[in-house]
């Protein structure tokens, strides 16, 4: 059975409004089951919202805010200047090369091509991941031992 068929019977169960269908053979067995079938369809009631009056401290928080979106376009126009040093793959992002080492970098350390500057595990395999730039690293963006995509920003690095 290939992809269109299952779709083709996901469709078909679907406009039938049953609520399971079972379809075995000796290679493989799928259990399609929906809400749709009978009596068995349950409803849940919606919370209750309430809302209270807008008070005069609400002009407060839109200041606040306001002054919170301009420091987050100061810091990003900030960050511009830097360079960043990016995952090359999906894994787990290590500091250390083992849990009693030193790690690779801090902030305020130099930098230079080539240099490695963290460990990504990806299938039991730990990657050295190597500075692209010479500079001072700025800001670390990744907690030690948390997963990363690929092309995820790891490293701030001033280059000049």
């Amino acid at each position: 059975m290939d992809i269109k068929d299952i779709q083709n019977l996901i469709k078909f169960v679907s406009k039938a409004e049953v609520s399971e269908v079972k379809y075995k053979t000796k290679d493989f067995e799928i259990t399609i089951k929906t809400p749709l079938g009978g009596n068995e369809m349950t409803y849940m009631q919606q919370p209750a919202v309430y809302q209270t009056a807008p008070q005069q401290i609400a002009a407060a928080p839109a200041q606040a805010a306001a002054s919170a979106a301009t420091a987050s376009s100061e810091q990003a126009s900030d960050d511009s200047k830097f360079v960043t040093i990016k995952s090359p793959m999906i894994g787990t992002f290590y500091r250390k090369p083992s849990p009693d080492k030193d790690v690779f970098v801090n902030v305020g350390d130099e930098v230079s091509n080539g240099k490695i500057v963290c460990v990504i595990e990806a299938m039991k395999l730990f990657n050295q991941i190597e500075s692209e730039v010479s500079g001072k690293i700025v800001k670390i963006l990744v907690d030690d031992a948390t997963p990363v995509e690929y092309d995820q920003p790891l490293f701030l690095v001033d280059p000049s």
